[in-house]
């Protein structure tokens, strides 16, 4: 096992498993808002896993990741927006928490790849990660003031 293995075994158990309990326990609120979070955890941990094990179709999986899990917030926010009304999610610190850990492990990873096709790959794993997840956050939280939905 190497740090990269290990990093990503850490990434999966604290932040996967606390947005697993998040999404099994508690109100839809939270609910929603660690199905979006798990997105947050999981992808860097597979862009980790793909340098550790020297995989990169892993970091294919981590780009359709990064791609379709905030799509999939922004369904569940359209089809629960009656349900969310009157209790938005407010979760804006783990929301930058995970971005910023998202955007850390894509740099690292970005130093330890050196200039190559594969480290544009990684820019826009972490691009589709951090504005997917804001995006998607942003959408759970009640949307842009002053646009109606409807």
């Amino acid at each position: 096992m190497n740090g990269w293995i290990l990093a990503a075994a850490v990434l999966l158990a604290g932040g996967a498993g606390a947005a697993l309990w998040g999404v099994a326990t508690g109100p839809l609120r939270r609910r929603v808002m660690a199905q979006n979070l798990i997105t947050s955890a999981v992808c860097p941990a597979l862009l980790l896993l793909s340098q550790g094990y020297g995989r990169p179709s892993y970091v294919d999986l981590a780009l359709l990741l990064a791609l379709l899990g905030p799509v999939g917030t922004l369904v569940f926010a359209r089809l629960l927006s009656d349900e969310l009304e009157d209790d938005r999610p407010r979760a804006w610190g783990p929301t930058w928490a995970a971005a910023g850990l998202g955007a850390v492990v894509v740099l690292v990873l970005c130093a330890a790849t050196g200039p190559s096709r594969a480290m544009v790959k990684l820019l826009v794993v972490g691009a589709l990660l951090v504005g997917g997840n804001l995006v998607a956050s942003r959408a759970l939280s009640g949307g842009v003031r002053g646009v109606r939905h409807g």
